[in-house]
């Protein structure tokens, strides 16, 4: 009987992902690129106008795939949610592929590597063991503020909880939670950008890294840390 504990089994997850992530941007890099949304825009809004529910699953399951594969595509999904289907039901739709995608991923590191790489860390006294340290101490908090941080890539916060070895719950809760103001604005802006297309336009993505964006998005992030600073003072 095969042992499940054996490395090379722990490791298979994590291996099966590495391997469909390089396959997906071998040959789906053109699909993901800032420009694709222009060029299949009218075709995507046939397909949802005659198959809606087909629309929604497929749209779904890319995101899915882009998320938990850690393809560089998770912005350019959230607009093309908020072309589709609008704000609303958009940014629902959104929000569950992102979240789904993200615990996926989380659970694959976790079971391959995570478990390995949090005991390495906790053994040493450099940054990382400190930041794990704080993940583990705090961790909705420190979560949450990972998600609303707009200087945080999306794929790391979705790796460094599963090497702190935080649980799935809270990861999942915050996760969900946190990405819902900038799921908002990336929708709305997708929604937008039918009229431009319409217009005979081209998308200008330069306005995501605006102040109007990621201002926002950075207050609400430290604002999220306020009750963590304020334990820890009560504790010191």
């Amino acid at each position: 009987m095969i042992n499940r504990r054996h490395p090379l089994l722990r490791r298979l997850p994590l291996a099966l992902v590495a391997l469909a992530a390089v396959i997906g941007l071998l040959f789906f890099r053109d699909a993901l690129a800032p420009d694709a949304i222009a060029t299949h825009a009218a075709r995507l809004a046939a397909i949802r106008d005659q198959h809606y529910a087909l629309a929604v699953l497929v749209f779904m399951a890319g995101y899915v795939a882009i998320v938990a594969l850690s393809l560089p595509g998770a912005t350019l999904a959230t607009l093309t949610g908020g072309l589709m289907f609008g704000l609303f039901p958009g940014v629902l739709y959104n929000i569950g592929a992102a979240t789904l995608g993200a615990t996926l991923i989380f659970l694959a590191v976790r079971i391959g590597l995570g478990a390995e790489v949090a005991a390495r860390l906790a053994q040493g006294n450099g940054r990382a063991a400190q930041l794990m340290a704080g993940l583990s101490r705090n961790p909705w908090w420190a979560l949450l503020a990972l998600r609303l941080a707009p200087v945080v890539p999306f794929f790391v916060a979705n790796l460094l909880p599963a090497f702190a070895g935080i649980r799935l719950w809270p990861f999942v809760v915050t996760t969900a939670l946190g990405i819902v103001p900038g799921a908002v604005i990336l929708t709305a802006l997708g929604q937008g950008l039918g009229g431009v297309l319409a217009a005979g336009g081209k998308p200008d993505l330069a306005v995501l890294g605006s102040a109007s964006v990621v201002v926002p998005l950075t207050l609400l992030a430290a604002l999220s840390l306020v009750p963590m600073l304020f334990r820890r003072g009560k504790e010191g």
